[in-house]
């Protein structure tokens, strides 16, 4: 899977155009914090996908998600997946419950620039061990940040994100993987949440133009995973809790930026 896309060079971008980027970004962090203040017990998931259609047709931005190509074209502008699904849930009917643990991922595109981020939250009442493994989620994705400011190679980052999740007793889903970004979703390179011998001999430079989703997936219990009927919702073969966070990242002179991030947020290279 991984060869097709290291195959070509990372097409990196003027400091113009992670700017451009950044406005689509500012857009998808509103449309996850609109999800944030919405999430709670008695709503659908279609409520949430519904308020940031809506959205974005306001911002006059284009969705990346719906219609996405696949067996059946991605329905919603948001995928929401919840406790055992791990990305790429269709929001519908289904109610968020007290205890559930919500994933939502989304991404736009603005003048032509695309930005992509994902959260997770814990709703009312959560087990100890759901909100443990959202908060090591949320502490993986800030070391790969700290740690794209100061290494050389993408698996210098993705052996330290793979330490983490696994010194907390989770594991890290490997059948998917981030993904570079820009005037498409979805660019060269991919972007391994572990190392193994293939990501290792395929190896990318972090250099200054690239720009990232990194989007690290830690599950409770065993890393492997099944797709269900749908053709889109992935979910943990063994029914364990996995956690989804992602944010779209640039390699600038001064640091990393976060694309998707509320307020401007630069890591000191």
């Amino acid at each position: 899977m991984l060869k097709n896309f290291f195959q070509n060079r990372p097409d990196l971008k003027s400091p113009e155009e992670i700017r451009l980027m950044r406005e689509a970004g500012k857009l998808v962090a509103h449309a996850l914090e609109l999800c944030k203040s919405m999430a709670k017990p008695g709503v659908s998931t279609l409520d949430l996908d519904k308020a940031v259609e809506n959205f974005y047709k306001e911002q006059r931005a284009l969705s990346l998600f719906k219609g996405y190509p696949g067996k059946v074209p991605f329905p919603a502008v948001t995928c929401i997946s919840i406790n055992e699904q791990v990305v790429h849930g269709i929001p519908g009917q289904r109610i968020i419950r007290d205890g559930d643990l919500l994933k939502i991922d989304t991404a736009c595109k603005l003048n032509g620039w695309c930005a992509d981020a994902a959260i997770s939250i814990p709703i009312g009442t959560v087990s100890p061990e759901k909100i443990r493994l959202v908060e090591t989620g949320e502490q993986i994705l800030e070391l790969a940040i700290k740690e794209l400011s100061c290494r050389k190679w993408w698996t210098e980052v993705a052996s330290r994100m793979q330490q983490m999740a696994e010194s907390a007793g989770y594991s890290v889903v490997t059948q998917y993987v981030g993904h570079g970004i820009g005037k498409r979703m979805h660019e060269h390179p991919q972007v391994p949440n572990y190392v193994n011998r293939e990501v290792r001999r395929n190896d990318f430079r972090i250099e200054e133009g690239l720009v990232l989703a990194v989007e690290p997936m830690i599950n409770m219990g065993r890393p492997e995973t099944e797709v269900l009927r749908d053709h889109w919702t992935v979910v943990t073969r063994d029914g364990m809790p996995s956690v989804h966070v992602e944010h779209t990242l640039a390699v600038l002179p001064d640091g990393i930026h976060v694309i998707t991030s509320k307020e401007d947020r630069i890591f000191k290279r």
